[in-house]
């Protein structure tokens, strides 16, 4: 994170966290904001109102009110459940009579009015707020932890303020602003969420100005028509639903198949462009975020505006779920999308599974070369140092989480003691089933609803003991019909089961529902019910957990959701929404499962949220994107490395009294003839080499190294024939200590440790695209697996692109089944690939060698743990040489200070020197015959 110091993140997401407001905002009445706030709270006000005007939280009268029956309490909820939000009172406030007096004379003290406040902000939009959305961003949630005090802007001269934007993505600012100490600059870009139009060229000029000096945003003016129509049309009744596997069923897909909106999709992204070349400066990170903006990455890649934005740092994020090829590929529009997003350096998903789907349709809609690592993209940078030769677009897995500090924070507010107070004595004998969700049909509610429905049926004894309280997140009509029919089902139910003491169903609305209020709920919950039919990161889940601490109680989760993809929240209750009868089946689980079980399932559960939080995801998103931005610009441009200078290096050579070389063998000190007939020969050692390797090792003052990627068998001729070099066989799984004063010469494992039974299932999967493509062959060795895809002429041919498409299914294959299961790695090269474990690389073994206690370590390496930069030389040895075009290595060893790092690979490197492959033999020799 210490790089990111030095650099400005610009975050580009449809909505800012802020919106501005035209008109001013109204103070609550004299009478109750003296009630509810007092003196005090007015000062840390700096005297002014709230800018929001809010119902009352709770009852605050000194009488307490007769008991109500819960019937009565929510009745009103039970008849039109999903209706437009009522203007009432919050319910909660039914229940302020029923908590105990602190004072003994049946009054209750309210928590400081700063913490209620900036709860229900966050919850319930100002009346005078121009909503001009038909419904909330996909991943768009409440902020969840708001700041204990809140900022209220109010210009007397000034005909607008600004709030909480409602549609912002509640978890991607909850997560930047985790970090804000150690991301300490950025900037926001998106739009306010709100009518526009009728802002003046003076007014938008000012709100620009604040928005920049007080919240770190730059507006996006969008005219109202074209927003809606890419918003309401474009993404969420084409984009959305593909992306959920939500295709429309026939004759209802002509908006679907043939969306004229695409048009204002793509000036919406031409406008988020041209915002962020006006502030762009070299340096930057731009961030993309979700579905909204798939454009925008290659339009910055194209940027005649500013062509340095070509070689900008820009990573693209997808917030929600991504879909198989199979479904994607209905879309008109699929090729631009994907080409869009391959503009970026970085492409995150939530999980691998969306990733796979990613790099998979790609391959088979662009037919481009899809690796596990990412997409080998056949166009370059305009304007940069690749063009003309492709680029290569990092994809990668980031799971979304909390900000775990913020909420256990929040849950110590008294304000939420108070409300779980209340809860529990409210529904004292009873348990509860806790659910929040968004009321679309990819929501799963009504699948939940019929599922607990099913429970009361099967299980008659449950009747009158357990209810479900569901919270539906702002949404539409138009989403509540699509969502079938759940008010009906609600209705059915509390009709069904209802008495004059229970209602089953609770159905509230974020608006009728303060943070506050919901931390209690997730805190007195008995179960904590999703069921999604297709979901990114359900981050309320992780809510859940981290506020059931000290009670323990289970989560009932949909497999369909991203959180169930990773192994931490294997330890909930699974459940196919799809399976009514399966579900009920889970309640009744939850409710009924032992303490000692469900702490065992939380503690995993627990593990989870802690270990991936919002923190996380930032600095590895961002440090991801960076490091992937460097090996695609600056590693590129070989012509700004020098050519080894023997004039230069051969001095400190001779007078170097140790010194350890450090050689590849394939490629740079051997040519090997990789037709089909050569690569099925029988080995044979290269005289050249041979003696080359001797001449080096006869000098006492070398320890020479010779790192090969071909099988021990092979090897053991060249060990035969030059006994005092080192070797290190199968790209480090294997090495041989030189022969010194007749010791050493005996073959270590690196891979003793390691399960290699993957061996014979990877052959297996090989074998299969082996008889699919002519002219392949598998090389099975000892710990590793080579698949030698392509052995004809290295022409742009139709039989070598379709090779090098098997190529990519092969290793997708592989990686999916295989790769996380037995921790395995893939190396693809131009005409074949090498499976190997994890952690096992001619890097690691180097650092065996080099490494005191290392388990090749001999008496002339004495170079301190690589992982440590060495300042001011290396001990003994005065010289390390190391030529080869092993990337990973030669990074690795600029880290030292008496290093010289030469690549033989003729692309773009980090190494200090290059060198021509032709060349090498006539350079090794004048170093060789150095004393």
């Amino acid at each position: 994170m210490s790089s990111l110091r030095n650099h400005r993140v610009i975050i580009a997401s449809l909505f800012l966290p802020t919106t501005a407001v035209l008109g001013e905002s109204s103070p609550p009445t004299p009478d109750i904001y003296a009630r509810e706030v007092g003196a005090s709270a007015t000062q840390d006000l700096g005297g002014r109102p709230p800018a929001f005007k809010h119902a009352s939280s709770r009852s605050l009268g000194s009488t307490p009110a007769p008991l109500k029956s819960i019937v009565d309490d929510l009745k009103s909820r039970a008849i039109t459940p999903i209706s437009t939000p009522p203007s009432e009172s919050n319910p909660f406030s039914k229940f302020a009579s029923l908590a105990p007096s602190p004072t003994g004379k049946g009054s209750i003290s309210p928590p400081s009015i700063q913490n209620i406040d900036a709860s229900l902000a966050k919850f319930q939009p100002d009346p005078v707020h121009p909503i001009r959305l038909q419904r909330r961003s996909s991943s768009s949630k409440p902020p969840r932890y708001p700041s204990l005090t809140r900022s209220y802007t109010i210009a007397p001269s000034e005909s607008y303020y600004f709030a909480p934007n409602i549609h912002c993505n509640g978890g991607l600012k909850n997560a930047v602003e985790s970090v804000k100490e150690r991301l300490t600059s950025k900037l926001w870009v998106g739009t306010l969420g709100n009518s526009t139009d009728a802002y003046s060229t003076e007014l938008r000029a000012s709100v620009d100005r604040r928005m920049k000096e007080k919240h770190c945003s730059l507006p996006v003016w969008i005219p109202d028509a074209e927003f809606e129509s890419c918003y309401d049309e474009f993404c969420h009744q084409v984009l959305w639903p593909c992306l959920h596997y939500a295709v429309p069923d026939a004759p209802k897909t002509k908006l679907f198949f043939e969306s004229a909106a695409f048009k204002q999709y793509v000036a919406v992204n031409k406008r988020f462009a041209e915002a962020i070349e006006s502030v762009w400066t070299e340096g930057d990170v731009v961030w993309i975020n979700d579905y909204h903006l798939m454009l925008l990455p290659l339009l910055l890649r194209k940027s005649t505006r500013v062509p340095a934005l070509a070689c900008a740092p820009i990573g693209f994020f997808m917030h929600v779920a991504f879909p198989s090829s199979e479904i994607f590929r209905c879309l008109s529009v699929r090729e631009q999308l994907l080409r869009g997003m391959l503009g970026a350096d970085l492409v995150g998903f939530q999980t691998a599974s969306y990733a796979r789907h990613f790099r998979q349709t790609v391959s088979r809609i662009l037919a481009v070369e899809a690796l596990p690592k990412g997409i080998q993209v056949e166009y370059g940078i305009p304007g940069g140092a690749r063009e003309g030769h492709g680029r290569f677009v990092d994809v990668g897995v980031f799971p979304m989480g909390i900000d775990v500090g913020a909420l256990r924070e929040r849950r110590r507010e008294p304000d939420v003691s108070y409300w779980v107070q209340l809860l529990r004595q409210r529904y004292a004998g009873m348990m509860i089933v806790v659910g929040r969700d968004k009321l679309d049909e990819i929501q799963g509610v009504r699948h939940k609803l019929e599922a607990f429905e099913l429970f009361l049926k099967k299980w008659p004894e449950y009747q009158g003991k357990v209810i479900l309280l569901q919270v539906a997140l702002q949404t539409t009509e138009s989403n509540e019909l699509a969502a079938g029919g759940v008010s009906d089902v609600v209705a059915r139910i509390n009709s069904a089961f209802s008495t004059l003491t229970y209602q089953p169903v609770v159905f509230l609305h974020t608006q009728e529902v303060t943070f506050s209020q919901y931390l209690a709920l997730l805190t007195v919950a008995d179960a904590f019910l999703v069921t999604s039919l297709r979901e990114g990161m359900a981050l309320r889940t992780h809510e859940f957990v981290e506020c059931q601490d000290g009670r323990h109680r289970p989560l009932i989760l949909s497999e369909f959701t991203g959180s169930y993809s990773y192994s931490g929240f294997r330890s909930c209750i699974a459940v196919n929404p799809y399976d009514t009868h399966g579900t009920a089946k889970a309640i009744r689980q939850a409710l009924t499962m032992s303490d000692e079980e469900a702490l065992s399932r939380w503690e995993d559960l627990h593990n989870h949220v802690v270990t991936q939080t919002a923190q996380t995801f930032v600095t590895s998103f961002l440090t991801r994107c960076l490091r992937a931005n460097t090996e695609h610009t600056t590693q590129t441009d070989l012509d700004s490395v020098p050519t080894l200078n023997t004039t230069l290096l051969l001095p400190r050579y001779k007078h170097s009294p140790r010194r350890i070389l450090l050689l590849d063998f394939e490629g740079t000190l051997w040519r090997p003839d990789m037709s089909r007939a050569g690569l099925l020969a029988p080995f044979v050692p290269p005289e050249g080499a041979v003696e080359l390797l001797n001449k080096f090792s006869a000098n006492k003052r070398n320890e020479v190294w010779l790192l090969s990627g071909l099988p021990v068998k092979s090897l053991e001729q060249v060990a035969a024939k030059a006994p005092e070099v080192g070797i290190v066989a199968e790209n480090g799984c294997f090495a041989k200590i030189p022969v010194q004063n007749g010791k050493g010469g005996v073959w270590i494992s690196m891979v003793a440790n390691l399960n290699l039974t993957w061996k014979g299932l990877c052959v297996e999967i090989l074998n299969y695209f082996t008889e699919r493509t002519p002219g392949s062959f598998v090389e099975e060795r000892e710990a590793s697996v080579v698949w030698r895809f392509w052995t004809g002429p290295t022409d742009d041919s139709s039989d070598r692109q379709w090779a090098r498409r098997q190529a990519a299914e092969a290793q997708n294959h592989i990686f999916d089944s295989l790769g996380e299961r037995y921790g395995l790695r893939i190396l693809p090269g131009s005409n074949s690939f090498l499976v190997l474990p994890n952690n096992i690389s001619r890097s690691t073994a180097v650092g065996a060698i080099l490494h005191p206690g290392g388990p090749a370590h001999s008496p002339r390496s004495s170079v301190p743990d690589l992982d440590v930069p060495v300042n001011g030389g290396g001990g003994e040895t005065g010289f390390v040489f190391a030529v080869g075009s092993d990337e990973k290595l030669l990074r690795r060893l600029n880290e030292l200070d008496n290093a010289e790092t030469v690549s033989t690979s003729g692309k773009g490197t980090d190494a200090k020197w290059k060198l021509d492959a032709e060349d090498v033999g006539d350079v090794m020799w004048l170093f060789a015959n150095c004393p």
